[in-house]
């Protein structure tokens, strides 16, 4: 009697996932940041995203509507990062100046570490009121948001002066670090952004003038 012989053994190539929709989406985000960076947002067209993104010029259609929605969708998902890691970090942190100093050290580590992102908003998108007007009155204004409660925080155990606008002094410390960003991003040499961070922080509490000697004189 003859013993049956085992099946040769088939290999099958597993079938590649196909991306989700969220994934494809956040490639051409990230397609977008390049481009826009490297060409200017005028100058971009959607055809250049596609093919960054390596996907078809009418797959961009399917998640966004047109050019502006791209900046637009770009700018409002990375608020919206930057507004929930801030709230994150300042879970559990009581001092209004280190709670400062957290939002300073997150905003400029995000735009630190990807320079593409730090050209489209501190270059690309200010170059259109439109967009400018739109930004001002939604996320940043939440974002604006984190930096006055922690100065409010500080005006009410009376860390900070009480007799100055704590929304004010948010869009000051704020401009401060956007200044930073902007300098960081043209500059030629490379250095951590990030620690800029203490030194504004240091500068916004304690200002520019010398600080009184052991006897009392000027140091």
């Amino acid at each position: 009697m003859r013993r049956a012989t085992a099946a040769p053994t088939v290999t099958r190539r597993a079938a590649e996932p196909r991306p989700a929709v969220g994934d494809k989406r956040e490639l051409i985000l990230k397609a977008a940041t390049r481009v826009f960076a490297q060409h200017g947002f005028f100058n971009a067209q959607v055809a250049d995203v596609a093919k960054a993104a390596g996907v078809a010029a009418g797959t961009v259609y399917l998640y966004f509507r047109s050019k502006d929605d791209l900046l637009v969708s770009l700018f409002e998902r990375t608020m919206q990062d930057a507004i929930t890691e801030g709230r994150a970090a300042l879970a559990g942190a009581t001092d209004p100046r280190d709670r400062l100093l957290r939002i300073a050290r997150l905003h400029l580590e995000r735009l630190g570490r990807d320079r593409n992102l730090a050209v489209v908003f501190q270059v690309e998108l200010r170059q259109s009121t439109k967009f400018m007007e739109r930004f001002s009155s939604s996320y940043l204004r939440e974002y604006l948001g984190l930096i006055r409660e922690a100065i409010e925080s500080g005006q009410g155990s009376g860390l900070f002066r009480a007799d100055v606008s704590a929304t004010s002094a948010a869009k000051i410390l704020f401009g401060a670090l956007d200044e930073m960003a902007t300098n960081w991003m043209l500059s030629r040499r490379q250095y951590s952004l990030e620690a800029d961070a203490d030194t504004v922080i240091d500068l916004f509490l304690n200002g520019v003038g010398s600080r009184p000697g052991p006897a009392g004189g000027t140091a």
